[in-house]
């Protein structure tokens, strides 16, 4: 018997898929315990529609994601710091200052996007990435001066 699963079953699959079971676990577990539906004809073109809405929109958000990589890559981010005597920082820039200059300069990142190991504690020049996608990240360098 095919079952949509309404919510994730350990050992089966995740919510939403469709599963050939046998006829007594079906009827005796997962629809009685509210965890799935008998998959009608209705119910699997529903899914298939939705699996292609969520294909669609995930290769926009994707292809968003590279037009951002390709506009930002090359570019220079200079930020001044506050420094003492000696020329030592006070503080460190951090990827959030990274992420508001960058937003200044007319590209919007949020500073969860900037990859930074450790914050820039002295000035001189970086090169920090910026992970837009799963894949699609993009150089950016950073002058503290």
């Amino acid at each position: 018997m095919k079952v949509l699963l309404l919510q994730d079953v350990k050992g089966q699959g995740k919510k939403g898929e469709i599963i050939n079971v046998s006829d007594g676990y079906a009827n005796n577990f997962l629809i009685k315990k509210g965890l799935g539906v008998v998959a009608t004809a209705d119910t699997i073109n529903s899914v298939a529609i939705h699996d292609k809405a969520v294909e669609k929109q995930k290769a926009a958000e994707r292809q968003k994601a590279q037009d951002d990589a390709n506009r930002l890559k090359g570019q220079t981010v200079r930020i001044t710091a506050a420094t003492g005597a000696q020329g030592k920082m006070y503080g460190s820039i951090t990827n959030k200052e990274i992420a508001e200059e960058l937003t200044k300069m007319g590209y919007p990142v949020d500073k969860k996007q900037i990859v930074l190991k450790d914050p820039i504690r002295a000035t001189g020049n970086y090169t920090v990435n910026v992970k837009f996608y799963a894949e699609i990240s993009v150089t950016v360098n950073v002058v503290v001066e």
